[in-house]
């Protein structure tokens, strides 16, 4: 040992006990240092303290002061479209299974763990030439080989070469080196980290040619000397039963001796075993009792080395991971407008990250009883191109509770992660619908809120490399069900701050309008005769309200309720029959055509498909009484203006629903007045009936909105075609509710001719209306059907409407019942009178055309390509075959102008 480095060892000896001297004086003088301590302590140095306190096994924790990692700077603009992926799940796999969620004492969430500071690595140390640590002694050579370990903090260079050097110390052929990965409380594993080193082999060719050795706890002679945590010499390899030739036999090569030894760190836990094959002076003789020392000895330092390179490799993972986090968390906290754009935003992350084929957040919502009330689901494929990345969301929610993992972790709170879904009792098979799409590894986490309590839950499918989900895609997992957790219930809380504050505007808006009936108009009402359903004509499908006062349409709205026997079977007080009845009217506002007069036809529509068109047939007396409410409540509170017009003009009603904008706030309206003391017509009913009749309520009302209608009539016309229609099944009912729902609604396209002018008179007055509207208020061009200035076209437009939407639901409900037919009879007729308007209108244009241009010869020729294509259309009306529009790009064109 030359002089400098004995001079260098004697002063670290004299500073490690002047140490101890400033340690013991601190130590006997506390309020010295509790005094210098709240002076000069760093935020660093206090979180370190807390991190120590919170992990009991971990007392030398020591919060490091720095966190820089190469290459992991955080961007700024990521997680705003798709996510940069900073790193996978499968990356943090090298550093062994990471730290869990933990809390510190004042109640922090970290992933930080009981890892050694290493603020810095020394400058590289140059090993001497193989021929030149030959010519050393024993002892030199040992200190030449510790030296050359122990700043090396990349773990595949470290164990690359303490066996170059285990080579060097024992004159082995070959040598291996196994890490241990797991916990003790679970299922632990030794993987090769580096295979079949000789003194020769460079870390390059190693690492390009490993290959995944998987060896259990316990097995075989690696397994055993894990377990057992002593060194073992076989003299004769295939003498010793533990021993595998398999790779011997896959390489050719023929093993003696082995000489295998536990790696521990400074505790004593094994961290790996180190394997030497074969002695290359001699390779008939075994290893020996000086080769074990040697070996032994060698690997207590390559313990404590390897185990500051993993915590380094693990602290640099970790300082990633928290980058990533911190990028999801700047992410939700910007999104505070809207769940399903936040949601969208924490998928989007978890896929990048997790790597897996698809992604599900399913969010419970204690009034949708028995399913998820939203459902967002997202495939790896999903986000390829995020410009062109159109999904729906979220989807619709059909996934019950109480089935499946899902459901069970909704129930439970319990995180699952499954191998092998069909091999689990609890996976529910039919969600597999896509025959390219089978489910294989599940991992289902609850979505919590700051309360703990369950909203929601979060599940990934199958990984995309094909492996199971393990500790580690627990541990990141858990984090984004954390974030996703508090993000959603932040959201939710401005979404429901949002919609209170919208539906107060609307509430004193209505208030300052309506009011409930007085009692004594309804005890006048109450005292009124009732004339019969044939003196009102209520049973014929022509009726009209046209030579009916007010009093007549209340005294005929009761009638309907009589001779339907719902007073009797509902046990509805009469009085509070007249008062609700005398309360629906009074929240009609007084616009042109959307309602009371509207409302009380519609009813009447449906009394007669129910009485003459014999619907009570195949309908319950509690589906009876839901659609006469519904009629007469549908329109509650109409404004003149369809729901675009609502949207165009950023109105309380378009904050609060996004869609079925109006017939959602008529439902509302609908409850408001049912609840309403003196109105509570259904105070006398059980409460399962009473669900019953609101859920039938909710669904006929917002049925009238066609944007429904289109989307559902086709499963409607199927239904009807199909010849085992046997209307017992639920889904099957609420369709045919919702269709009569909307023959009663466009009813008047029905009428005698006479009333159908006045009734189309009407509609186009209010039309007209909000088309002036967005002239004037939104400096926009109205549709057609609103623009005054096109009301020429009426009679065109009425055809297509007729042909688009009458027609088509009037011809399925009179194959339902024949009955029924006088519906389509008149719709028919109608169409034919609409349609000689629309040819006459067509002449009369071409006659002022002419007229104008008869001076001019130049524009004779063009006249008559006029007439001519006027005679063209005429001529294929009467050839004329009605349409079913399915389209959506029509439907969005119709829907403007009818909504």
């Amino acid at each position: 040992m030359s002089g400098e480095e004995q001079t260098g060892r004697a002063g670290a000896t004299e500073r490690n006990e002047e140490y101890e001297r400033m340690e013991k004086w601190l130590d006997d003088h506390p309020e010295f240092t509790h005094d210098y301590f709240a002076r000069k302590a760093k935020r660093t140095m206090v979180d370190g303290w807390l991190l120590a306190q919170a992990l009991s096994h971990s007392p030398n924790f020591k919060q490091p002061e720095t966190s820089n990692s190469s290459g992991s700077n955080s961007r700024n603009n990521s997680g705003t479209n798709t996510p940069v992926r900073k790193i996978s799940a499968q990356e943090f796999d090298r550093g062994d299974t990471l730290n869990p969620i933990v809390s510190t004492v004042d109640g922090a969430r970290t992933f930080l763990g009981p890892s050694t500071s290493q603020t810095s690595v020394s400058s590289k140390f140059h090993r001497r030439p193989r021929t030149e640590l030959k010519t050393l002694d024993e002892k030199e050579l040992m200190y030449e080989l510790v030296i050359d370990i122990c700043n090396e903090l990349d773990v595949n260079s470290l164990c690359h070469k303490i066996l170059q050097n285990v080579c060097i110390l024992l004159n082995a052929d070959r040598c291996s080196l196994f890490l241990v990965h797991g916990r003790e409380d679970e299922d632990r594993f030794l993987e090769a980290k580096l295979f079949d080193v000789s003194a020769d082999t460079t870390l390059e060719e190693v690492c390009e040619n490993r290959e995944a050795i998987r060896i259990p706890w316990g097995t075989g002679i690696i397994g055993h000397v894990a377990q057992t945590g002593e060194l073992l010499n076989i003299p004769d390899a295939y003498k010793d039963p533990r021993f595998n030739n398999e790779i011997d036999l896959q390489m050719g090569y023929r093993t003696h001796s082995i000489l295998s030894t536990p790696i521990k760190d400074c505790d004593g836990v094994v961290i790996g075993v180190a394997q030497a094959i074969n002695r290359t002076n001699c390779k008939d003789e075994p290893f020996n009792l000086h080769d074990e020392k040697i070996f032994s000895n060698y690997m207590a330092f390559c313990g404590i080395g390897l185990k500051n390179a993993q915590l380094y490799e693990k602290s640099l993972l970790e300082n990633r991971r928290n980058q990533v986090l911190l990028d999801l968390a700047r992410v939700i906290f910007e999104e505070q407008n809207n769940v399903a754009n936040l949601i969208y935003k924490i998928m989007m992350h978890t896929q990048s990250l997790l790597q897996c084929q698809r992604c599900q957040v399913m969010l419970i919502d204690d009034l949708c009883k028995g399913i998820f009330s939203q459902v967002f689901d997202l495939e790896n494929t999903d986000f390829d191109n995020s410009d062109t990345f159109n999904r729906e969301w979220p989807a619709e929610p059909r996934f019950p509770i109480h089935i499946g993992i899902s459901g069970y972790v909704a129930a439970t709170g319990q995180t699952l992660n499954i191998v092998n879904a069909y091999e689990d009792k609890r996976f529910d098979p039919t969600v597999d619908i896509d025959p390219n799409f089978k489910t294989k590894a599940i991992l289902c986490m609850p979505i919590k809120n700051a309360h703990g309590k369950v909203i929601g839950v979060t599940q990934l499918i199958n990984k995309l490399d094909g492996s199971i989900f393990n500790k580690n895609d627990e541990n990141l997992f858990e984090a984004f069900a954390i974030f996703c957790g508090l993000g959603i219930n932040n959201t939710q809380t401005y979404e429901t701050v949002m919609k209170a504050m919208a539906k107060q505007r609307i509430a004193l808006e209505c208030l300052s309008y309506h009011a409930s009936a007085p009692a004594d108009e309804a005890q006048r009402l109450k005292t009124m005769v009732i004339p019969s359903t044939y003196a009102y004509n209520l049973l014929d499908f022509s009726f009209s309200d046209f030579g009916l006062d007010d009093d007549d349409t209340l005294k005929a709205s009761i009638r309907m309720f009589i001779d339907m026997n719902l007073l009797e079977r509902f046990r509805i007080n009469y009085e509070t029959l007249c008062r609700w009845i005398l309360s629906v009217k009074k929240n009609y506002r007084d616009v042109t055509y959307h309602n009371w007069r509207h409302a009380f036809n519609v009813a009447q529509t449906m009394f007669c498909m129910l009485k003459s068109g014999q619907m009570d047939n195949i309908l319950t007396e509690t589906e009876k009484l839901a659609l006469i409410i519904a009629c007469l409540c549908h329109d509650l509170d109409h404004r003149g203006t369809n729901n675009q017009f609502q949207i165009k003009t950023s109105s309380p009603l378009a904050d609060l629903y996004s869609t079925s904008t109006l017939e959602h706030h008529h439902f509302d309206q609908c409850i408001m007045i049912l609840s309403t003391k003196g109105n509570d017509i259904l105070s006398n009913i059980r409460q399962d009936e009473y669900e019953e009749v609101i859920q039938m309520l909710e669904n006929a009302i917002l049925a009238t909105d066609l944007a429904l209608y289109f989307k559902f009539r086709g499963e409607f016309f199927n239904l009807v075609r199909s010849s085992e229609t046997n209307w017992n099944r639920d889904r099957d009912r609420d369709l045919l509710r919702s269709m009569m729902m909307t023959a009663s609604d466009v009813s008047a396209i029905t009428k005698p001719w006479e009333v159908q002018l006045k009734v189309a008179d009407l509609i186009a007055s209010e039309f007209f209306e909000q088309g002036d509207l967005e002239k004037t208020q939104l400096n926009i061009k109205p549709a057609e059907m609103m623009d005054r200035d096109k009301k020429d076209r009426l009679p065109d437009m009425q055809v297509g409407f007729i042909d688009s939407i009458c027609l088509p639901v009037y011809q399925a409900i009179a194959e339902i019942s024949p009955r029924l037919e006088p519906l389509l009879d008149g719709c028919k007729k109608n169409r034919q009178n609409w349609h000689f308007q629309s040819q006459h209108t067509s002449k009369h244009l071409v006659d002022e055309s002419r007229k104008e241009n008869e001076s001019k010869d130049d524009s004779i020729h063009e006249n008559e390509e006029i007439e001519e294509e006027a005679m063209e259309n005429e001529n294929k009306d009467e050839n004329f075959q009605l349409m079913d529009i399915e389209s959506s790009e029509e439907a969005e064109n119709i829907l403007p102008v009818v909504s």
